[in-house]
Formats: C-alpha cells, structure tokens, sequence
C-alpha cells in the first residue's frame, strides 16, 4: 500500500518391444493343393524362410506411424494483471499533511486502497503531476488551472480545506501595512497563489500588482530571502512564513487568508485518465480522507495528530500546533457544499473563476479556462452515501 519516501509435454506413446503383427503385416501365402501333402521337409523349409522373411522384412510396407499425441489440456486463463498503486504527489501543508494520519494507521490499506504518496516540495509536485509521474497532486484551485492550461488538465474531487490565515504577506521591520508596500519589492512564486492573494490584498486597500515589484521566490527559500534583506516582504505559507517571522527581526504579517476566506481552496486534484479507469478506488480515496479529517478536527486526538502531521513536515509539534487554526478543515458534509456553483468564494466554482481572471490577466496563461469542468463533487457525494 502506502508510503512515501510513496509460466506455464504432451505424452507420447512408444513400442519398446515391437510383435510380428507390427513388422509384417501381410496375409498368409497361398500354395498349390498339392503342396500341403509334403509335411515335414516343405513345412520346415517354409518355416525358415518365413523366419528369414520376418527378421528381414518380409514386404516393404513401413511400420504404421505412432499414435496421434494427446493433445494438452486447455491452460486455465491467466489471472488479471495486478492494478498498480495510486501515485499521489503532497507538500508541507497542513490540509495535506493530514494524510500522513491515515498513511500510518493503514487506514488506505484497510479501505483496500493501494496507494503510494509521493513527497515533494509544492512546484516541484505540480510538475511531476504535468510529467505523468503521478496520478494526482495536491493544489489550490488556482494552480489546478495553472497546471491544466497548457495541458496537464486535472479533475478536484476532493477539498480538503480552505486557508484561514496561514497564508500571509510578511514584510520586514518598518513596513506596517499594505500601503507601505508601494514601491517596494516582494518576493514569492509568480503566477501561483501567493500572487493572486497579493493582487487580491492589494486590491483591497485601493492598490494594485502594478504597485510593487515582484521577485520570482520559491516558496520554501521565502524565509532566508526575507532574512537576507534582499527583499521587502515575501508572500507565502505556513511553516515558510512562520520562519519568516522568526528569522527576520520585527517582521509582521500584515496580510492573511484570514481576510479572504475561499480564495484559497485545498483540494486534491486526479488526471482525467485515472479517475476514469479507478474511479471506485478514487471513492474510497475520498472515503478514507473522511475519517482522517473527523480524526483531526476532533479535540479529543489534536495531541496525536499535531504530532503526526508535523512529523511528516519535519517541524516541532508545538510549532505546528499553532499552524492548525489558520486551515478550516472541513467536515466531509461542508466539503461537499462547496462543489455547488456559485458566483461567490464560497465555491469551488466562484473561487476559480476569480483566480482564472487572476491568471489571464497576468499572462500566466493566455485564454480563460473552462472551470466547471476541473470540478467533480460526484465521488465526494458518493463517500457520503450511506
């Protein structure tokens, strides 16, 4: 099942010791009435050149050929080839860590689901997902579309979360707020969703992208490039912007998901291939997800799962306990709602069409993507059936 780093003589029949009848097989000879008078001599001398004529074969029919072979039984059919695992890519996020819950209680294997999950930083998972590598990543609806318009199209069938506060803009000592970042130099991973929260941000206190200058950043090097003083601010997600925080003295953020809830949902996103040929096993996927979120959200197990989920991501658990109220976890009956169109944040419909107007204005891809069809909520419903 699960983790990460995720052929087949027929008898012959044989005369070992031939009879007379197999070497000669004509009739007796015929002769004259008369001769059958001369008993002992005649019959002596025909005896022996009978004999003669045997061992010498006696006419030149050959012997008959062998028996037909038996023909083989019929080889039982070839059982099916085995299925192989599901691959899915994940990263360091709390929505997605959570799978690590399920991952090492053999929660996949139980549901009889073989699957393997792959680790990778969060670019670098998309592109294995462009690659074919795996059959599913984990994103955010924007970069779902991202991924998909230049062909690496996926299907969500599963939201995990949506972010509540550990996205943010952090900016340096001396920069307070949004305003004061006019002018100034912000580092994060262009195109993908820090950047739509930063337009998004932006727009919102009366700027616009155009109003800073950005510096193309990997996420996970977000912290030491705030700590460098090479840039102003950085946008990016927990744990990076936690150690943002830390690393640079007198950094704040001074912008969260908070203050969009659903701009950024958390989902896991399956080719289209795969889901049409694995569609049961992608419904107990799902399934399994169920019982790791229930897990987590209740108060009961926050100790153990804190533990697991930061674990996977490689921080202390205290640290990452302080992580968890910035994801709203969903309960599988919310996470469904979502998958209703509306023109609003609170679907998965509204919220991608925000960040497909996102992406085509900054170029990011050239024309509008069909969003609706990026979206299936119908193995979501099917997990929840009863």
């Amino acid at each position: 099942m699960v983790e990460l780093e995720h052929g087949y003589l027929p008898a012959t029949r044989n005369l070992l010791f031939p009879v007379r009848s197999d070497i000669c097989r004509q009739r007796d000879p015929l002769y004259p009435r008369g001769m059958k008078a001369h008993s002992s001599l005649i019959a002596a001398a025909l005896f022996s050149l009978g004999s003669f004529g045997a061992l010498t074969g006696c006419n030149k029919e050959a012997a008959p050929p062998p028996a037909p072979a038996m023909a083989p039984a019929p080889a039982a059919p070839a059982p099916p080839p085995a299925k192989p695992p599901l691959r899915v890519a994940f990263s360091d996020w709390p929505g997605w860590t959570a799978f690590e819950i399920g991952i090492q209680k053999g929660w996949f294997k139980e549901a009889g689901v073989d699957v393997k999950f792959d680790w990778f930083e969060y670019a670098p998972s998309m592109d294995a997902f462009t690659a074919g590598k795996v059959d599913a990543v984990m994103m955010t609806m924007g970069d779902a579309l991202v991924t998909g318009a230049p062909g690496a199209r996926s299907v969500a069938i599963l939201v995990t979360d949506y972010s509540a506060g550990n996205d943010m803009i952090v900016a340096k000592k001396g920069i307070p707020s949004l305003k004061a970042l006019k002018g100034k130099k912000v580092g994060l991973e262009v195109g993908l969703v820090e950047h739509l929260m930063l337009t998004k941000a932006l727009e919102k206190n009366g700027l616009k992208i155009t109003d800073v200058k950005l510096v193309n950043v990997p996420t996970h090097e977000t912290a030491q490039t705030l700590a460098s003083g090479s840039v102003d601010a950085i946008g990016a997600w927990q744990p990076n912007a936690g150690q943002a925080l830390k690393g640079a003295a007198g950094s704040k953020a001074i912008f969260t998901s908070a203050d969009l809830p659903g701009l950024i949902y958390d989902l896991v996103c399956v080719s289209p291939q795969s889901l049409a040929t694995r569609r049961a096993d992608w419904v107990n996927f799902v399934k399994v997800w169920n019982r790791i979120v229930t897990f987590v959200r209740d108060p009961a197990n926050k100790d153990e799962a804190v533990k697991i989920m930061a674990g996977r991501a490689g921080v202390p658990a205290a640290e990452y306990a302080t992580y968890l109220p910035g994801t709203r976890f969903l309960t599988p009956e919310e996470a469904l709602t979502r998958f209703t169109p509306t023109e609003t944040l609170a679907s998965l419909l509204g919220s991608g069409k925000v960040a497909d107007d996102f992406n085509v204005a900054n170029k990011v891809y050239a024309k509008p993507q069909p969003v609706a069809s990026y979206i299936d909520g119908s193995l979501s419903k099917e997990a929840l059936a009863k």
